[in-house]
């Protein structure tokens, strides 16, 4: 089965893309190819084999979530440049509407 210039045409214009003459004589083959490819890997006889989402098995790396002390809000805000009412002090960066 061989993939048509008119075909990746079509494609094209389904996906939205606007490819010239060139680009369409270029791709047909590339795609065809692909295609051949991917036809050739679900050839592979794969009985008894369990269908698996990975190649490996997944492995949590995260540490456990335990509750450990908080920063106080003094702590929090000591390298702050300015505080106000316990809380970071920024400019202002929206003028207030009238």
């Amino acid at each position: 089965m061989s993939i048509t210039r008119d075909e990746v045409a079509h494609l094209a214009r389904l996906s939205r893309l606007a490819l010239s003459d060139e680009e369409l004589d270029h791709l047909a083959p590339q795609l065809d190819q692909i295609i051949s490819a991917v036809a050739q890997v679900q050839e592979v006889a794969a009985e008894g084999i369990p269908p698996t989402s990975h190649a490996t098995g997944l492995t949590n790396v995260f540490r456990d979530d335990e509750p450990a002390p908080c920063l106080t809000p003094e702590q929090a805000l000591s390298g702050a440049p300015e505080v106000e009412l316990q809380r970071f002090k920024v400019p202002r960066i929206l003028a207030e509407e009238p």
